[in-house]
């Protein structure tokens, strides 16, 4: 849907050459415990690239990451960032796990339920525990916990974690915030490590913390299998200067680009550490986006919001094959499981299959689908149909996408009466079926049916008048582009504040503070239309 056709035919050329030469290689031999690094990068769809077929980002380290081991055409996760970093550590999809979306409380747990903590799931990072693994958190968490509990009851012996500040130590207060009252996480970041505030200076880079502490990390227990979730800060916004990798002391431009560049370059810092430490044929390396890219596909029920990078290199993965096998996040704790020797509960559903046949060559074909969900809106993928059903009741859409997976040459086909739509239709219905209904919980009202308060005010004032007033959602709908200064689906504080209707600014800060429900420093559409009075 947004790549060229030139891009495409390049990719798909790549994918069967490499693809039938499936048995040419042999594959190197999996060590009964290696080591396990998961990488998941923020708001990072698929076609930001270059090995993905962008021509506009340079990614050289994730590109030979890929020609070293595997990449993935068709990978989904959740179109928001929480359920699918719930879905990932737990392995089940959030009518298993409770979290169906983010934003909206009635797609969520209710926050005094345990189901709310993830410390009383059963988690990735357990699950490689039972097996005698070191295990560790690097960068963002954004789930549920507190000191000194925090993080350690999901299962990890020692983390670095960008802090909000309800997540730092009593008396402690970070000096240094972004646009939007959020404690830094780029420059001058706000980091605890173990439950004790790490102080940072206004030229320390975040992501060059992190990943510090995830080479450190593999230093310190190379004589033990080790298992780290690092859980990049990038390449969320806001999109700030980089430090410049080639000239020390000056920095990268502003730019999205310039983001997924630096965090490329981590990743070969990364990759170099673990050579060094003599790690690098002993390690599984796992990248993943978390989301679709902001502004271009994050948020929305569509493959552009579902479909993100997945990069698979280590022992036990037959190099230099694009996989056109279909997969979702729900298949890497087994696949975690598969490859570590672990035994999965069997107290609980889990929701994926390991890729291990597909990784070692075995198979070309893992499952016949995949999923993603936000509150009550679905995608479902297989090799060929895709099916986009919106939040609310609001529609769905059904496309041929023939050999396609990147959005190239989709047809919709949602009013076609041709017999092969048709039996493709009726599979999907059948496989939608045996899945549970994604539904509010305790009879919640989705945000979505809700009137705001200023509607709810206009139409009792309507009433005493006996008028009608029409409703006001697509006059903010419109307000809401209009102060979306850079079109990119999102409006950051500084856009929020430049475009105040009036010069309380004062009474504006706290307004952007109320309406970043996901306390993220920007707000989408659907926060600001979900206010409960009326925006300045």
């Amino acid at each position: 849907m947004r790549m060229n056709a030139k891009a495409w035919t390049t990719t798909f050329a790549v994918a069967t050459v490499l693809t039938a030469g499936w048995a040419a290689e042999p594959v190197p031999a999996v060590p009964a415990k290696p080591n396990i690094i998961l990488i998941l990068a923020d708001d990072l769809g698929a076609k930001e690239l270059a090995c993905y077929g962008n021509q506009e980002h340079r990614t050289p380290n994730l590109d030979r990451m890929a020609a070293e081991g595997m990449r993935f055409e068709t990978f989904y996760v959740n179109p928001l960032c929480t359920p699918t970093r719930v879905a990932l550590m737990t392995g089940q999809y959030g009518f298993h796990n409770g979290f169906l979306g983010m934003q909206d409380p009635a797609f969520k747990p209710d926050p005094r339920s345990p189901q709310a903590q993830i410390g009383n799931h059963f988690t990735h990072a357990d699950l490689l525990k039972s097996r005698g693994y070191a295990t560790a958190l690097v960068g963002k968490w954004q789930l549920a916990g507190v000191l000194p509990t925090l993080i350690h009851d999901a299962g990890f012996d020692e983390y670095r974690m960008w802090a909000y500040d309800h997540n730092l130590p009593p008396g402690i207060t970070h000096p240094a915030h972004e646009g939007g009252g959020q404690a830094c996480r780029y420059w001058h970041p706000s980091i605890v490590e173990n439950g004790t505030y790490l102080p940072t200076k206004p030229d320390d880079y975040g992501p060059d913390l992190f990943n510090e502490f995830v080479i450190d990390f593999a230093r310190r227990h190379k004589t033990e299998p080790f298992f780290v979730y690092c859980t990049s800060v990038l390449t969320h916004g806001p999109h700030l200067e980089t430090p410049d990798p080639g000239q020390p002391g000056r920095r990268w431009p502003a730019t999205f680009k310039s983001n997924l560049e630096y965090l490329d370059h981590l990743m070969g810092k990364l990759l170099a550490g673990l050579k060094a430490e003599g790690l690098d044929d002993h390690t599984l390396v796992i990248f993943l986006g978390d989301n679709g890219t902001g502004g271009d596909g994050k948020g929305t029920v569509t493959e552009l919001g579902a479909r993100v990078p997945c990069i698979v290199r280590g022992p036990g993965v037959k190099a230099g094959v694009v996989s056109r096998a279909v997969a979702d996040l729900t298949d890497i704790l087994p696949t975690l499981a598969e490859f570590s020797g672990a035994d999965l509960p069997k107290d609980r559903p889990f929701d994926g299959s390991s890729l291990g046949p597909v990784l070692r060559g075995e198979k070309e074909k893992h499952r016949d689908w995949a999923y993603s969900h936000l509150d009550d809106g679905r995608v479902l993928r297989d090799s060929r149909w895709l099916l986009e059903i919106a939040k609310g009741g609001k529609g769905e859409t059904f496309f041929d996408c023939g050999e396609s997976r990147d959005g190239t040459g989709y047809t919709d086909v949602t009013n076609s009466t041709d017999p092969a739509v048709r039996a493709a239709r009726a599979r999907f219905a059948e496989i939608l079926a045996k899945l549970p209904e994604p539904k509010p919980r305790d009879g919640l009202t989705p945000r979505s049916q809700k009137p705001t308060k200023m509607e709810r005010k206009q139409k009792k004032e309507a009433g005493a008048a006996g008028q009608r007033v029409p409703p006001t959602t697509p006059d903010r709908v419109a307000r809401f582009g209009q102060r979306d200064k850079n079109h990119d689906g999102f409006l950051s504080h500084e856009e929020f504040m430049s475009t105040l209707a009036g010069s309380d600014r004062e009474a504006g800060e706290t307004r952007f503070k109320k309406l970043d429900t996901d306390r993220d420093g920007q707000l989408t559409q659907e926060e600001f239309l979900g206010t409960t009075g009326k925006t300045k």
